[in-house]
This record gives C-alpha cells, structure tokens and sequence, in this order.
C-alpha cells in the first residue's frame, strides 16, 4: 500500500495493545510493589531496571514506551511508568511454596545484589496475590483463607467473581513486614481471565492508595481554608460598615487574602484532580471485577464505599471550596472596588463642578477685563485724535479739539471692541 503513512500511526494502534493482561497457570503468586517518584526519579528508574535486566542477562528490551514485560526465568516482570508513580509486578506460575512465604526478594538478591532495596522512588503499596485450585467446596473457602493466617479475622471480606468461577479474600491490612494480601481459590477458571482478575484487583490496590495521596493535602486545605472563610466574612461585614477613609485598608487586606486563596488553590489543585481520577479509576476497576455476594461477608465495593468515600469527599470537598472560595473573594473585590469607583466619580464630579464654578468666575473676570481694555485703549486712541486735531486747527481745521474727540469717541469705542471680539473669536477657533 503506498499511502501515506500518518508517523503515529502504528504506535496509536498498538496501544490497545501495549498491557494485555497475563495469562496465570495455577497455583500462582504475585507481588506489585508501587513506588511513588520525584520527577527527576523517572530516568533513573528506567536506568535501575535496566541494571537488573542486565543481572539476569536480559539483551533483548525496548524502553520507548513506558511498559516492559521480561522472563526472568522463575519470575516474570510487568514494569509500568505512571505519570507519578511506577510498578513492578512480579508473576510467579505452578507456586509451589507455602502460601505467604516469599519467593520474590531472595531471587532477585542472588542475582542482582541490593537491586531491591536501592529501588528508586518510595514505597506507596506493596501487595501479595495468592491463588489456588479450589480443592475444598466453594463453601468451604472461607475458612481456608483464615486457616492461611494472612488475614484478622474480624476484618476479613470476600466475594465471588469471574461468574463464581473464583472468590476473592482480603482485609487489606498490612502485615508485620509491610505487606497487604489478597487470597484467591479458583474453580474452572481460564487462564486468561484469570490474569485479568488478579490484574484489576492489583489496580484496585494501586488506586486506593494514590487517591490517598492526596488526603493529607485535603485536610491541610480543609483548615486553611475556614480560616480564609471567616477572614473573608469578617470584611465583608467590615465594607458594609467602612467609612471612605477605611476603604483603601479593606482592598489591601482583601488582596492579601485574594493572593492567599490563589496560591492554595495552586499548590493544591493538580494534587486533588489527580485523585479525583485516580477515584474515578477505583471505581471502574472495581465495577469490572463484577463481585457476587458470599453468604455473611463485606464485599470489596462495600468495603471501599464505606471505608474510602470519607476520604473521598474530604478531598472532592476541598477542591469545590476552593474553586467557591476564590469565587466568593472576587465578588467581594468587585464589590468593594465598585464602592470605590462610586465614590472616585463621586469625588471627579465634585471637582468638575468646582472646576466649572471657576471657569464661569474667570469669564466673568475676562469680560470685566474686557470691559477695562476697550475702556484703555479707546481713551489713549481719543487722546490721540485730540492731539491730532489741536495740531490740524493751526493749518485751519475748522473744529476744536474737544469737539472732535468728542465726535469720534463713539465710533472709536465700537470700533476697539468689535476688533477685541474678533480677536477673542479667532482664538477660541484654534484652542
């Protein structure tokens, strides 16, 4: 085919691909741990992972994609980079130890030397899955799963899965060296599917505790946050009973306050989205494990539901006060900052009126003013034609004077003022 080929167009493809679920051949065991990183901790933990594949002569690899299955003879390792976190899933098939003993950390030690404890990252969960052929009646696998002593007693839940092909037990406690269990008798199922059994309940294990993650974040929020709440409804009433001169306080104070809001909600938002959909996550992979009741039992979902949604809610109902937080701060400021401009237009209008009080005092000056200048400058230009005409009776001018300054004095008069106004007009023409 010579069409042009879109350059994703096979890694797209293969990406429905890229976690298929293992087949498991029973009796079988399997341990995740999960390991929580920094961001500078992702390439050195591609670098360590490589340091074991290189103990166990492993040549052949890929590492472009953030998942990496190998054969390392009696184990079989999945490795999984999340956006934060990373798990290194060991499969062991035909388990032939005792249930709880483990088959783990002692091969990997004779081959790569401290290879587990220099793992980078820290440790958020580290799970053991124990399956076996049913050889007891499904009624029965209760008590067996006790008699295993991995699990209290008084804590223990269960469920049928798989369409009662398989019953899963836990008490998701921890031991006395750090680990939680999960114990799984089987009856009939296939090998595929039950991969996919233990792949979702790992997951389910994996996503409770990163939603956790961000418990504590939530709870810090959770008391900064009435803090912030009263502060605001404090200023609020404050504004309501401000005088003009408090003003310019209350919109600092409320800034402050807006800067803190902000700040909290950007160091705490990524952290609590994050869980929301590690939650959203939990849910999913608990509805597709499509648990069936066993008799006098919690089921998992119960479990979860009872157990986790505290959680939950307590990191949903932070990140919701938040978000009303900041916006409840900005209607506030506008309020306030609203006020403010009132009273500023309030102010510009008071000067506009003074400033046209003014202006009419100085025209009223201009034209008095005005009055005086035709006034001068008529009385010189009269001065001048008497002296004009004094001068003109000695070569026989037949009036006097007085008299023709008297004669004159009205058109010079008309005439300074018509020149002023003409004057005045062609001024304002060009301001």
């Amino acid at each position: 085919m010579n069409l042009l080929q879109h350059p994703l167009r096979l890694e797209l493809h293969d990406e429905v691909h890229s976690r298929p679920s293992d087949s498991v051949i029973t009796p079988a065991a399997v341990l995740r741990l999960v390991l929580w990183l920094e961001p500078q901790q992702k390439l050195e933990n591609k670098a360590h992972l490589l340091r074991l594949l290189n103990a166990f002569q492993i040549e052949e690899y890929d590492f472009k994609g953030n998942h990496f299955k190998a054969n390392l003879g009696q184990l079989t390792l999945r490795w999984e980079m999340h956006t934060e976190f990373v798990t290194y899933t060991f499969f062991k098939s035909n388990y032939q130890q005792e249930i709880g003993q483990d088959f783990v950390f002692d091969f990997i030690e004779q081959k790569a030397p401290n290879w587990l404890s220099e793992m980078r990252g820290s440790l958020l969960s580290a799970v053991y899955v124990w399956v076996q052929e049913g050889a007891t009646p499904p009624q029965d696998t209760l008590k067996t799963a006790l008699d295993l002593q991995l699990f209290n007693p008084e804590a223990i839940m269960g469920s049928s899965v798989a369409e009662g092909t398989a019953h899963v037990y836990s008490d998701f406690l921890l031991d006395k060296n750090g680990f939680s269990h999960f114990y799984i008798p089987t009856f009939g199922i296939t090998q595929r599917r039950l991969g996919r059994t233990i792949q979702r309940l790992l997951e389910i294990e994996t996503y409770r505790m990163t939603a956790s993650v961000a418990l504590p974040a939530a709870k810090n929020a959770m008391g900064l946050l009435n803090a912030y709440e009263d502060e605001l409804a404090d200023l609020a009433k404050a504004i309501t009973e401000a005088k003009k001169e408090d003003e310019t306080l209350l919109l600092d104070r409320l800034t402050l306050l807006a800067a803190k809001v902000e700040s909290l909600y950007a160091q705490t938002h990524s952290r609590l989205s994050a869980a929301a959909a590690y939650f959203d996550l939990l849910d999913r992979r608990i509805f597709d494990v499509r648990e069936q009741r066993l008799k006098g039992l919690q089921t998992l979902r119960e479990f979860m539901d009872r157990r986790l949604n505290p959680a939950r809610g307590t990191c949903a109902g932070a990140l919701r006060r938040q978000e009303a937080l900041s916006a409840r701060v900005s209607r506030v400021s506008d309020m306030l900052r609203t006020r403010v401009q009132i009273e500023q237009q309030e102010s510009n209008q008071a000067i506009w009126t003074s400033m046209d009080k003014r202006q009419n005092l100085q025209l009223q000056l201009q034209a008095t003013v005005e009055g005086l200048s035709v006034a001068a400058i008529s009385y010189y230009m009269v001065g001048l034609v008497s002296y004009v005409a004094k001068g003109a009776s000695k070569v026989g001018w037949p009036f006097s004077a007085d008299g023709t300054a008297a004669t004159v004095l009205p058109l010079i008069v008309l005439l300074v003022w018509w020149s002023l106004r003409k004057l005045h007009q062609k001024l304002h023409r060009h301001v």
